[in-house]
């Protein structure tokens, strides 16, 4: 399994960016997926998750109202839409997928399989 994120930069608080995680090697459409973000001397933190078929998705408080998960089980990617970004949201992000079919969850030891992390700079 593979997985390549993209959509990471840098933006002004207020901006918005859309990163997306495209997937391989495998049933993609099977397993929820979920993004995780990782801070400087921070432990890495859930952010979003979304279920194998994209009807559930289930948001960390500090996100929730200005980020939205959802995926296209054709294209084998899942995207995290940001709006309203803050300097606090910055972080290396990293896509996971799960692969016992345990559904979404916001534990990080849920997800078997990263991406390799991008880049979310927001300036003040």
């Amino acid at each position: 399994v593979q997985l390549q994120a993209s959509g990471g930069g840098m933006v002004q608080a207020g901006g918005s960016l859309r990163l997306s995680c495209a997937a391989s090697g495998r049933t993609f459409s099977t397993y929820a997926m979920g993004w995780f973000r990782q801070a400087p001397g921070k432990e890495r933190e859930f952010v979003a998750g979304i279920s194998w078929g994209g009807g559930v998705t289930y948001y960390a408080d500090s996100v929730k109202g200005r980020f939205t998960i959802f995926r296209d089980n054709a294209k084998k990617t899942v995207s995290l839409q940001m709006n309203s970004l803050k300097p606090e949201d910055t972080a290396v992000y990293y896509c996971g997928t799960e692969s016992r079919s345990l559904g979404v969850g916001n534990l990080a030891a849920r997800y078997d399989y990263w991406g390799q992390g991008t880049l979310v700079t927001v300036s003040s």
